[in-house]
């Protein structure tokens, strides 16, 4: 187990963004106080993928994102600054999109069961043919050579089956361990294990040790060769034994800083036999960015948005609704393969679909933990199934046996229900209040208060302090600081219910929860970005899935919805009044921004800084958040202040924040040790959030509006100990200080003991 580095500066490699490029940050990065480089996967990914997470080639790095030749430079450029490198692994599937690209799938489909990769990957030879569901009429394949070719992808063929006299494509093709598929037969027929339901991802068996070890060869010589510092574990939840796996990897790098990908629901914990030493901060997340949200607001918005929408489910039954919807569409053909397991079972298909959809987070660990949340699932599922019963009580043995493959596979099942049905379906349907929409968030529970938050902190002290902290990934639904100026409508519900009815009124769309999303998007980035909302207004749509779909999208729906979102910059009313608005809240979206970045950054765990955010960042949910950086501004912004600077549009002052943090973090890690609340009182008390983490003390403003509108910090006072300074003004202060002086020039304070 490790401590970690100080904190992580998270880099999205790419073609557009090499390792080269990122090795001349390095500089920045040190003057910026990162503790280390996180970057996104290395290995040889698909041509042109734009995020690494389809590997092809395990043996080697990917030469677009700058090969060995760019791996080196990083390395050189990391060290002199002191900087660890912590590298982004990707155990359960590969890129298989292209055979020709990928060595083991190729071999896997000339040779079939008999490939010397087989074991590699998760297929279901017993069902039949390995069926590749990527065509888009049964008849569009031809003869190319050695090989046959669809959509202009060649796949190989089996040694000896290769065209005879009079032979036709579909001959040769019958005669091969693969069978090319429409791809709407992905939901029925599919016989191997993907990720989630993208069918080019295709499941590695990294539970049989020889495939581990084949797979991790490269990424362990990173760390016994180039010590790389840390180990990131993309989505271990997929994994047959992720526990397993993960003892394998800790003795293999016994004093790396390893990570897992989970995602943990309100009040779950990491299984107690994970030698990791934490999560990558989803939880963190969930706790800061509700302490920032209003709870008074709940009933006048909840109101307002069942009036608008006309939306009558709460967010539980709407992810009932969502996990219902991809286990009986897009993951149906997992259910299927669990059903071959239980054929004696009648109705063992509809039974392993309703327990899927009952399970309370994303999946159990048996044997070693999650007994507790299958029997809550088999619990809800005869309450709503009692039809079922006889099924039900002939699964459950199974189910509880984790030496069984059935309980095996319908764990890896769960956690792809609970992803596509919730993040992907349930957090674009239910669109109350979306800066809560966000993953491994509670969208029920509007609002966190002081005392649940510092209880928090003191449990993560005790169970994980050296677990990531962040408030921005690759995959959130929206930037941190976009978030933080949607926290202003809890306090602003009357202004924000007038802007609504208007839009509502004169650019309405189709589906008014969508509607709804939308507009909150606007308020979030403006409306000068119009490719950015047409881009997002489209996947938040389909993701939705009530009037359109990836795999069969409405482009009339879609192209209204466009047009609702172009009115509100091309109308001059409707731009006035959304631009009023955005002003209005602006400002206190920038405190809420300052004050929860100040929070993650100081709270017990390891702080991470995703590409970009230490300035202020507008970014949506993928590809959004992957945009280049506007890396000689960030530069700029860093070197240029002599003097703490104003809180504005230029973001300046949130990159002094920001580095003066990171720098404190690094230089002086005993005073980030503790966690102590610290006692505020007076009659503004619970706007500030202020905590001691054995030396260094943050103090933090929380709801801006209703502060300002009760006449700011009167007498109010924190009770801090003597001879501080704060870290972001350079002024002293101790013993019993009011917030009104403390919060003169920013709305957040760092204080520490002279060095």
């Amino acid at each position: 187990m490790s401590a970690g580095p100080a904190s992580t500066y998270r880099l999205q490699l790419s073609a557009a963004f090499p390792l080269d490029a990122a090795a001349g940050l390095a500089g920045y990065l040190r003057d910026l106080g990162a503790g280390a480089l996180y970057l996104s996967p290395l290995l040889c990914a698909s041509a042109g993928s734009t995020h690494g997470y389809d590997v092809v080639d395990v043996t080697r790095m990917d030469d677009e994102r700058g090969g060995e030749a760019g791996w080196r430079a990083l390395v050189a450029a990391a060290r002199p600054h002191g900087l660890h490198i912590v590298v982004d692994l990707v155990p359960n599937h590969q890129g298989v999109a292209d055979p020709g690209q990928n060595p083991a799938w190729h071999d896997l489909l000339r040779h079939g069961p008999a490939s010397a990769y087989a074991p590699w990957f998760d297929v279901d030879w017993p069902a039949g043919r390995l069926l590749l569901p990527v065509l888009d009429r049964p008849d569009a394949i031809e003869l190319d050579g050695d090989a046959l070719l669809a959509a202009g992808v060649r796949y190989p063929l089996a040694p000896g089956s290769g065209p005879r006299p009079g032979d036709t494509a579909a001959d040769v093709h019958a005669r091969q361990h693969y069978e090319l598929a429409e791809a709407r037969r992905a939901e029925d027929d599919l016989t191997y294990r993907r990720f989630f339901a993208v069918t080019s991802l295709a499941g590695v068996r990294v539970e049989d040790p020889e495939v581990a070890a084949a797979t991790h060869e490269r990424v362990l010589r990173w760390v016994a060769e180039d010590a790389v510092a840390g180990l990131r574990v993309d989505h271990p939840d997929g994994l047959a034994d992720p526990g397993g796996y993960l003892r394998r990897l800790r003795a293999q790098a016994p004093d790396a800083w390893i990570l897992a990908e989970k995602i943990l629901e309100p009040g779950e914990t990491l299984p107690a036999g994970w030698p990791v030493d934490g999560t990558t901060g989803y939880d963190a997340l969930a706790e800061v960015g509700p302490l920032f949200v209003d709870p008074a607001a709940e009933p006048a918005l909840d109101r307002l948005y069942r009036s608008v929408t006309g939306d009558e489910y709460d967010w539980p039954t709407h992810v009932l609704i969502g996990k219902r919807a991809v286990a009986t569409t897009i993951l149906r053909s997992e259910f299927h393969r669990l059903a071959r397991l239980a054929p004696d079972v009648p109705q063992a298909f509809a039974a392993l679909t309703e327990l899927a959809l009952s399970f309370p987070v994303y999946r159990s660990y048996l044997p070693s933990s999650g007994a507790d949340d299958l029997a809550a699932a088999f619990a809800a599922a005869r309450r709503r199934r009692p039809a079922l019963a006889t099924a039900f009580d002939a699964l459950e043995p199974r189910l509880r046996d984790g030496a069984d493959e059935l309980c095996v596979r319908f764990q890896q099942t769960t956690g792809a229900v609970m992803a596509k049905g919730v993040e992907d379906t349930a957090a674009y349907r239910y669109t109350r209040f979306v800066a809560l929409n966000e993953v491994g968030g509670d969208p029920a529970r509007f609002g966190l208060g002081l005392d649940d938050f510092h209880a928090a902190q003191e449990r993560r002290l005790r169970a994980a302090p050296h677990s990531m902290t962040t408030l921005s990934t690759h995959d959130t639904k929206r930037g941190e600081d976009v978030r933080a100026r949607l926290a202003v409508l809890a306090e602003v519900p009357d202004e924000w219910a007038e802007l609504v009815r208007l839009l509502a009124s004169e650019a309405p769309l189709y589906d008014a929860t969508a509607g709804y999303l939308l507009w909150q998007t606007v308020v979030g980035i403006g409306l000068d970005h119009r490719d950015r909302l047409h881009a997002y207004a489209t996947k938040a749509l389909r993701e939705a899935g009530t009037v359109t779909t990836w795999a069969d999208p409405d482009e009339d729906v879609e192209a209204a919805a466009l047009a609702a979102l172009d009115q509100l910059a091309d109308r001059p009313e409707l731009r006035t009044a959304v631009d009023r608005f955005i002003e209005r809240v602006t400002p206190y979206g920038w405190s809420n921004a300052l004050g929860q970045k100040l929070v993650q950054l100081t709270m017990p765990g390891v702080p991470d800084v995703y590409q970009g955010t230490e300035g202020w960042d507008d970014s949506l949910v993928d590809p959004d958040n992957r945009r280049p950086v506007d890396w000689p501004r960030l530069r700029a912004l860093l070197a240029e202040p002599t003097a703490p600077p104003l809180v504005d549009d230029t973001g300046a002052a949130k990159v002094w924040m920001v580095s003066r943090t990171l720098r404190l973090r690094r230089d002086r890690p005993e005073l980030f040790t503790a966690y102590r609340p610290v006692r505020v009182h007076g009659p503004a008390a619970e706007h500030a959030v202020a905590f001691d983490r054995g030396g260094a003390v943050t103090v933090a403003t929380r709801l801006p509006v209703r502060l300002e509108r009760r006449g700011g910090w009167a007498d109010t006072v924190a009770e801090l100990p003597s001879a501080l300074f704060d870290v972001l003004t350079g002024r002293p202060y101790g013993g019993t200080v009011p917030l009104a002086t403390l919060f003169a020039t920013y709305p957040v304070a760092l204080l520490v003991p002279p060095a």
